[in-house]
């Protein structure tokens, strides 16, 4: 686990490991979620990164007879 500190301007520094692993970049927006006293901060991409991102998934719905 990895610990940050808030500055005396309410911000933090992400640690180079985890900005690696998830592909942040200067500039790339977050949005940031609340649950409870948890922070949750999630990468907004735009829609041509996220062409393809689920290319293979099983688009088949199964219904039940009296809802077809």
């Amino acid at each position: 686990m990895k610990t940050v500190i808030i500055s005396s301007k309410y911000q933090i520094v992400i640690p180079k490991e985890i900005r690696n692993t998830i592909g942040l970049q200067v500039g790339a927006k977050l949005e940031v979620l609340t649950y409870g006293s948890r922070i949750e901060l999630v990468p907004i991409y735009s829609m041509e990164k996220l062409k393809g991102a689920f290319k293979g998934i099983n688009t088949e719905i199964v219904r039940e007879e009296d809802r077809l």
